[in-house]
C-alpha cells in the first residue's frame, strides 16, 4: 500500500503519532487510507448536499475494510457568477481543483481516491488530478437537479435567463417572470438541462471513472445515496486490485466519451474539458477526431436546452447505459474498455435497454444521423470553433450576415437590450477567450436575451469565449487563435460578412487576404491581477482544452 509510506516502520513513529491525534487506532494502520475530494460549499446548489454523500462513501468504504479521511477543495457556481466579472474565474478554479487535489493525495500517500463533484469545473478538475495522480480513483457526484414546473411546463435554469430577454421583448411580464424565478430550480443539484455539470457528470461514466447512473440519478433520490455507497466499496475493491486511471483513461475511453457526447448532444464546454483531461492522461484528443467522430455518431437524443427533456428524463428512460447499448449496435463503441466496476463498459450494459424512446431514441430513428456538435473551421478559426448543432434552428444552419463587433460580453449585452441587434445580424464577442478574458467567461446572458427576443432564428453569436451548456441557437464558441493570440477573430470590423455553414463545418471572414493583411488587431485585453495574471500567463490555447501544457502527469 503506498500509505505504507507515512504509516510503518520504526521511522515513521512520528507519522503515526499524527494519525492518533486524528484518532487514528491500530486497526486502522493495517487498512488502506482511501482520500475524498469534497467540493461542498453552501454558495452552490450543486454542492450542498454533498454532506450526505461523502457519509454515503464514508459507510461504503468502512464496510469494505478501508479508512475514510475528506479534504476539502473550491468550487463556484457559474449561473451565480454569470455576467459579471465573477464568471473570469469559472474556468480557472479548474485548475486549481485539480492542483489542490493532487497536493493532498500525494502530500498523504493515499491509496485511493474519491473525487465527490458535482458542477462545471469541478468535475473535469477532479478527473484531472485522478489522472495526474494516478493512484485507485473512482468519481461520484452529487446528482442532477429535478426541473422546474410552471402551469404544468418543465422549466430550468435556462428559462429564467431567457425569460429576462422575454420580459425586455414585451413577451412576459414581470409577474410571470418571478414565478420562473421561484419555480425553475425547485431542488439541490446541478442544473436540470444537458449543461456542462450534467455532461460531463455523464461522460464521467463513459470514460470508466464512475458507477452507471452517475450522470442522471437526480440529487434528491435516495438511490443517489446508495450509488455512494457503493462507490465506497468499490474504491476500495479498486485498490486491491490495483486498478489505476492509467488503466481506464485510455485513447479508446476517451473516444467513447467523444461518442456518447454527440449522441446526447452534450455541452459545448465538454470539448474544452475532455482534452483537458485526456492530456493528464497522456492521450490526444484534436478537432480532427472530433468532427470524424460525430460524422458516423447519430443524435438520439434532444435534452434542454435542445428540446423539453430533462436529466430526470433520461434517467428514468435507461440513463446512459441505455445509451451507450443503443450506440453499441452500430459498432461506434469500443466495447473492451475497463471500468472502475472492475468489468469493461460492454459488461456494464449489455442488458440495459431504452425505456422511453420519446427520450432516447433508437439508431434506426435518429434526430440526426450527425452528432450534436460539430467543429467549424476557416478563415475566422483557423484552429476551430465549436457549435451545438442539435441546438441550432434549421434556419440558421446556413447564413450569411454582417457583424456586429465587440469587444466584451458587457459591451454585446447593451447592445441587445438597446435593441441594436436587427435581423440577420452576426455578433462578435472577442477578448474573451483564455487569455483575453482572462478566463474565457461563458456568454449564457447575451445569448438568452437573444432567444429570449425570439432572435435565435435569426442572430448568430460568435465569441472566442465559450458558452454555457445552457444556451441553445447558432452560438459558435472557442473561436481559435483567440484575439489576444492575433487570431483573425481581431481583424474583424464592423459590417464585415461572415458566413456560416454548420453542416459543412465552415466558418469563415468574407475578407480578402490583402485587406487582413493591411489591418491591425483592434482591441485589447483587460488588465488584470493577482490569480487571473497568473493564469493568463500560463493557459494554452481552448482548441488544447485551456490547459496548462507544463502539467504532464505523473503515470508512475
Amino acid at each position: 500500500m503506498k500509505s505504507n509510506a507515512v504509516k510503518k516502520g520504526l521511522e515513521k513513529a512520528p507519522h503515526r503519532s499524527l494519525f492518533k491525534a486524528l484518532g487514528f487506532i491500530e486497526e486502522e494502520m493495517d487498512r488502506p487510507l482511501i482520500g475524498i475530494a469534497n467540493s461542498y460549499s453552501e454558495i452552490v446548489p450543486g454542492h450542498i448536499n454533498l454532506d450526505k454523500i461523502v457519509q454515503a462513501v464514508k459507510d461504503g468504504i468502512r464496510l469494505a475494510g478501508g479508512v475514510p479521511v475528506e479534504f476539502s477543495t473550491i468550487s463556484v457556481c457559474d449561473g451565480i457568477a454569470m455576467n459579471h466579472k465573477g464568471m473570469s474565474y469559472s474556468l480557472p478554479s479548474r485548475q486549481i481543483i485539480a492542483d489542490s487535489v493532487e497536493i493532498v493525495a500525494k502530500a498523504h500517500a493515499f491509496d485511493g481516491l474519491v473525487a465527490i463533484p458535482n458542477c462545471d469545473k469541478v468535475v473535469p478538475g477532479m478527473l484531472m488530478a485522478s489522472a495526474r495522480v494516478n493512484i485507485p480513483s473512482i468519481l461520484v457526484s452529487g446528482g442532477p437537479m429535478l426541473a422546474g414546473k410552471v402551469n404544468g411546463k418543465a422549466i430550468d435554469l435556462a428559462s429564467v435567463f431567457e425569460a429576462v430577454g422575454s420580459v425586455k421583448a414585451g413577451n412576459m411580464t414581470e409577474e410571470e417572470l418571478l414565478e420562473y424565478e421561484n419555480s425553475a430550480c425547485p431542488t439541490c443539484g446541478s442544473c436540470s438541462g444537458m449543461f456542462t455539470a450534467n455532461s460531463m457528470n455523464c461522460l464521467s461514466e463513459v470514460l470508466g471513472m464512475a458507477l452507471p447512473y452517475n450522470g442522471t440519478i437526480p440529487a434528491v433520490y435516495s438511490e443517489r445515496i446508495r450509488l455512494a455507497k457503493k462507490a465506497g466499496m468499490k474504491i476500495v475493491e479498486l485498490v486491491k486490485k490495483g486498478i489505476k486511471p492509467s488503466d481506464i483513461l485510455t485513447e479508446s475511453a476517451f473516444m467513447n466519451a467523444v461518442t456518447v457526447d454527440m449522441s446526447l448532444g452534450c455541452s459545448t464546454n465538454s470539448l474544452l474539458h475532455l482534452p483537458a483531461i485526456a492530456h493528464e492522461a497522456g492521450v490526444e484528443i484534436n478537432f480532427d477526431k472530433v468532427n470524424a467522430i460525430s460524422e458516423r455518431t447519430p443524435n438520439l437524443c434532444k435534452l434542454s436546452p435542445a428540446g423539453y427533456h430533462h436529466i430526470e428524463d433520461l434517467n428514468a428512460a435507461g440513463g446512459i447505459p441505455a445509451v451507450i447499448n443503443e450506440l453499441t449496435k452500430i459498432d461506434v463503441i469500443n466495447k473492451d474498455c475497463l471500468t472502475v466496476t472492475g468489468n469493461t463498459i460492454y459488461e456494464n450494459v449489455k442488458n440495459k435497454l431504452v425505456k422511453d424512446s420519446n427520450v432516447i431514441r433508437s439508431i434506426e430513428n435518429p434526430y440526426s444521423s450527425t452528432g450534436g456538435l460539430v467543429v467549424l473551421k476557416g478563415t475566422l478559426a483557423p484552429d476551430g470553433a465549436v457549435v451545438k448543432k442539435s441546438a441550432v434552428a434549421p434556419e440558421m444552419m446556413k447564413h450569411k450576415g454582417p457583424a456586429r463587433v465587440f469587444d466584451s460580453e458587457e459591451e454585446a449585452g447593451e447592445a441587445i437590450l438597446g435593441d441594436k441587434i436587427n435581423d440577420g445580424d452576426v455578433v462578435i464577442i472577442r477578448y474573451e477567450g483564455p487569455k483575453g478574458g482572462p478566463g474565457m467567461r461563458e456568454m449564457l446572458s447575451p445569448t438568452s436575451l437573444i432567444a429570449g427576443m425570439g432572435k435565435d432564428k435569426t442572430v448568430a453569436l460568435i465569441t472566442d469565449g465559450r458558452f454555457s451548456g445552457a444556451t441553445r441557437g447558432a452560438s459558435i464558441g472557442h473561436v481559435s487563435p483567440e484575439a489576444a493570440e492575433d487570431g483573425p477573430i481581431g481583424l474583424v470590423e464592423e459590417g464585415d460578412i461572415i458566413e456560416i455553414d454548420i453542416e459543412n463545418k465552415v466558418l469563415n471572414l468574407l475578407v480578402s487576404k490583402e485587406e487582413l493583411q493591411k489591418r491591425k488587431p483592434q482591441g485589447k485585453m483587460k488588465k488584470v491581477d493577482g490569480y487571473l495574471k497568473a493564469y493568463r500567463n500560463g493557459v494554452s490555447s481552448a482548441c488544447k482544452g485551456a490547459i496548462f501544457e507544463n502539467n504532464e502527469g505523473d503515470k508512475s
